[in-house]
């Protein structure tokens, strides 16, 4: 499922809510407000799925964090500050779902780990990075994404995450190091490692 099915379509007005609260916010009309949904609703979501490891929560999350997004009252400092809220958002929708007790399921289990290894070595490097940040706390995989996919700061990301900006940067050495072990013992008992 792709993030533009499962997102309602702010231009369509498939969602009133959105829509009608969109005219409130500070600083922006509905087509303002759509253009800025489009532009950060896909970052946003490959955030939350990657961190989660459910492309599902990171619908539900997603539409959650626009709808608070939209009723919150923040100083409209332009986009990139509106961008780094919703960020702080889904860390925080994320942080108060992982507190949740859940019950495990095997069908919480991604299908790659049952398929064959017969792939190329790019899709096999692509398969074994998903399994290695699926073994790592939420709070590495968190971390790094937010350092390499999205490219923010030490101080962005303890913005975002409400950590201190002075641990952002042992913490990402530490989850640097430990995916690369992961992806080395990966390798090594895939008998990929020469």
């Amino acid at each position: 499922m792709s993030w533009e099915s499962a997102i309602p379509n702010v231009l369509a007005g498939e969602t009133p809510a959105l829509a009608s609260a969109s005219s409130d916010f500070p600083g922006m009309n509905s087509e303002e407000f759509a253009a800025f949904y489009e532009r950060s609703a896909r970052p946003l979501w490959a955030y939350l799925a990657r961190v989660s490891g459910d492309a599902a929560l990171a619908d539900d999350l997603l539409q959650e964090s626009f709808l608070r997004f939209l009723g919150a009252d923040h100083p409209n400092d332009g986009e990139v500050s509106a961008r780094r809220y919703l960020f702080r958002i889904v860390t925080n929708l994320l942080r108060d779902h992982w507190r949740r007790p859940r019950a495990a399921s095997i069908e919480d289990i991604p299908e790659e780990l049952f398929e064959a290894r017969d792939h190329a070595d790019a899709c096999a490097s692509r398969m074994m990075l998903g399994p290695a940040l699926g073994s790592m706390r939420p709070r590495d995989r968190q971390l790094l994404w937010l350092a390499y996919a999205e490219g923010y700061s030490h101080r962005e990301i303890a913005g975002i995450t409400g950590l201190a900006s002075a641990s952002i940067r042992l913490l990402l050495f530490r989850a640097r190091r430990k995916i690369a072990r992961l992806l080395r013992e990966n390798a090594a008992d895939d008998g990929r490692v020469r």
